[in-house]
């Protein structure tokens, strides 16, 4: 399938594990990044690849920016559809406040808008989940942003189970007169159904006969720890009761959004969780946000906590994903941890680590070409690369 090969040369090429290389060329081919350096360093593959493949496409980035493709952690992208309205959402299943049994990759449409505006942005992998009005809202997926079968953009499925405090499930569900209507009620519904969960587990491992519950089946992946718990949690004390909560049942658990993340750094750091940030870019829409701001992300930097910033998108659209960095960038944050927080944390963020996220050889061929600097707002996507195969290509009008 993969018969053509990519060399693009003389960039600037951001690796994502925090260095830059001047002067850098990237070979890719097999939907592969084959090798990464100066063009000194690996004539050799050069000439391989020249000899090997009839089909290539030399690429002259002279004065551009090469990045690995970027990742957004926290996104509803095809399940909450841009610009249809009600039929598009298809990312809360508020019929009951506990739904383990749902996955957001059986709403997913990959032709909806956003995955055009991702690729055009540079963004080439996804994390795509139920929202937040659930206590326990369902699996998520991680995803290619290129395709037109949902199934074959996988990366990992999957990729976490959802759970949501603070407001958001108290306020969907305290309207219907139906529990939670407190911060009380939520993590009780959630313990409650971890314990099922936890007798269904060790019913089955005893061998006693079990009738099938595919909401505990899901939640026995969170016990086992084959995957993450990741939770919806803004104000300081929500994050505290969903890590009170994961190591009751000690289970592996991301925090999602962590806006009062910068009250409790200490114990983040203590805790050893991996965090989202964001969508700071959105407006302080309820009480939990009041604290909202790129301060978050200067506290967790320098508390050595690892973090990602996310859009959130529809939220945010995730087309201002790499906006959002700049502006971290431009409050103080580092640019190589900014960086990081959408190319290589992200990446062991959602477990893919070993795919995506930065430019090493056996790596996925996820290749962003910029006109410039991607943080200085004037400069553009030129080109995108999935798997090796360009997949959105800037046209001047």
């Amino acid at each position: 399938m993969h018969m053509s090969a990519t060399i693009i040369t003389n960039a600037t090429i951001i690796i994502g594990d925090g260095h830059k290389l001047e002067q850098g060329t990237i070979l890719l081919a097999e939907g592969k990044i084959k090798a990464v350096g100066t063009t000194a360093e690996i004539t050799d593959q050069i000439n391989q690849i020249k000899a090997q493949y009839a089909e290539l496409l030399t690429i002259n980035a002279e004065g551009k920016y090469v990045t690995p493709g970027i990742i957004d952690v926290h996104t509803h992208l095809g399940v909450h559809e841009e610009g249809i309205g009600k039929e598009g959402h298809d990312f809360n299943e508020t019929s009951s406040p506990v739904t383990p049994y749902v996955r957001a990759l059986d709403g997913i449409n990959p032709f909806e808008r956003g995955f055009v505006e991702a690729r055009k942005a540079g963004v080439t992998t996804v994390q795509s989940m139920p929202g937040s009005a659930n206590v326990i809202g369902g699996e998520m997926v991680v995803l290619k942003t290129a395709g037109t079968i949902v199934d074959q953009m996988i990366v990992r499925e999957p990729s976490g189970m959802k759970a949501a405090f603070g407001e958001n499930p108290k306020r969907v569900f305290g309207a219907k007169d139906k529990a939670p209507v407190t911060r009380m009620g939520t993590a009780a519904l959630f313990r409650q159904e971890f314990i099922k969960a936890k007798e269904y587990l060790e019913s089955k491992e005893k061998g006693d006969p079990v009738k099938r519950d595919l909401g505990l089946e899901n939640l026995v992946k969170v016990l086992k720890r084959e995957i993450p718990l990741r939770a919806h949690a803004h104000r300081a004390d929500d994050i505290v009761t969903a890590l009170r909560l994961a190591e009751e049942f000690d289970i592996e658990i991301t925090i999602e959004h962590c806006t009062e993340g910068h009250k409790i750094t200490d114990f983040l750091l203590e805790k050893g969780v991996r965090v989202s940030l964001g969508p700071t870019l959105s407006s302080r829409s309820k009480i939990e946000l009041a604290d909202k701001g790129f301060h978050t992300h200067l506290a967790l930097a320098e508390a050595g906590v690892p973090f990602s910033i996310t859009t959130d998108h529809p939220v945010v659209g995730i087309e201002y994903l790499v906006t959002s960095v700049a502006h971290a960038v431009s409050d103080g944050l580092d640019e190589a941890l900014a960086w990081q927080a959408i190319t290589l944390n992200a990446a062991k963020h959602l477990g893919v680590e070993d795919r995506v996220g930065s430019l090493e050889s056996g790596k996925d061929a996820d290749v962003v070409i910029w006109s410039g600097h991607p943080f200085h707002i004037q400069n553009k996507v030129e080109k995108t690369f999935i798997n090796g195969e360009v997949v959105y290509e800037r046209v001047d009008k």
